[in-house]
């Protein structure tokens, strides 16, 4: 059984990766933000040619499905990381945000 995750603990981890690699020098805001539009672009590649059905049975391949959750999980480290450096809790701002998208786009 998979012990629970949350994104505190997902951040700690990713921290202690860094740490233990002596990367934090290069995980700037720059730099990991950079690093995130790359990863995302990674995940942009795989749909790049897919028509709008292909890309939606993209997870039925598990060799695409492994490259997809692989780019997901680099995106969103990426994002966890430039999240910790600059003090942003990221549940917390899309929370936010919904919220004020809610007041901007009400439901007809």
């Amino acid at each position: 059984m998979t012990e629970h995750l949350d994104v505190a603990k997902l951040q700690r981890r990713l921290a202690e990766f860094a740490a233990a690699r002596n990367w934090q020098p290069y995980h700037t805001p720059k730099n990991l933000a950079a690093a995130l539009s790359v990863e995302a672009s990674e995940l942009v590649e795989i749909f790049q040619w897919l028509t709008p059905e292909e890309s939606a049975r993209v997870m039925d391949d598990p060799e695409s499905a492994h490259r997809v959750s692989d780019e997901v999980a680099d995106v969103l480290a990426y994002l966890l990381q430039l999240c910790e450096v600059l003090g942003v809790d990221p549940l917390a701002a899309l929370d936010a945000k919904i919220d004020r998208n809610e007041r901007r786009f009400p439901a007809p």
